[in-house]
């Protein structure tokens, strides 16, 4: 796989708490120059200008990252995150709900982000399956296709248990076939890992250091 093609997968991504608006700037920027599918961003951080000609979109993260938000306050940051120009949203389950065995609330949860940004906008369900065990990950993933998701995804990259891995994605692909889509995050930061990901079944993969990934000499590993 090129540069250009692996490119394509990538949420190029910047979460960081301490993040400014010039690190907003310089993200679009080096998206741009990559060629990244999108940038994905704290929804404060919106609006974003994205260069005329460019066809980068915008993801935004809504009840991140620990998920424990009111339905309705999740709801209700993904939609102002549309009304300012995000084209996806990346919402956090309460993983809580899940170890529980309350996938009825993580479903409802999910459901009322989608109703709050319907389609066209994009939703991705983080699951956080480092916190989850295989069963818990496959009645989630089953209750994000119900609730009208179009991606799963691992990770915040922000769980101390750890991010994505090749079983995750694995069993993730497995669970939802071709009613949604698997998005890999936390802990990509090799043309390995990436290549790794998508063989598992992942279709969009986030990434901080999108530029180590891609063999980039224009960017540090972990600029972002």
């Amino acid at each position: 796989m090129s540069p250009d093609d692996l490119a394509k997968y990538i949420d190029h991504t910047l979460l960081k708490p301490e993040a400014t608006r010039d690190d907003v700037e310089a993200l679009v920027a080096e998206a741009v120059r990559l060629g990244t599918y999108s940038v994905c961003v704290s929804p404060s951080m919106l609006p974003v200008t994205i260069p005329e000609g460019s066809d980068v979109k915008v993801a935004a993260v809504t009840g991140f990252p620990s998920g424990k938000h009111l339905s309705e306050v999740k709801a209700q940051e993904a939609a102002l995150a549309v009304a300012a120009g995000a084209d996806e949203i990346d919402m956090v389950i309460d993983v809580g709900a899940a170890r529980e065995g309350r996938f009825d609330a993580v479903e409802a949860d999910i459901r009322a982000v989608r109703d709050a940004v319907p389609s066209p906008a994009v939703l991705k369900v983080i699951i956080e399956s480092a916190a989850l065990d295989d069963e818990q990950i496959v009645k989630v993933c089953t209750a994000a296709v119900s609730a009208g998701a179009d991606f799963v995804k691992t990770s915040t990259g922000f769980h101390p248990w750890g991010g994505a891995s090749v079983h995750a994605v694995e069993l993730m692909k497995r669970t939802v076939g071709d009613a949604a889509e698997v998005k890999a995050s936390g802990g990509i930061r090799s043309r390995g890992d990436a290549i790794a990901m998508i063989e598992a079944g992942a279709t969009r993969l986030g990434v901080s250091s999108s530029a180590a990934v891609l063999g980039d000499a224009g960017a540090p590993a972990g600029t972002y």
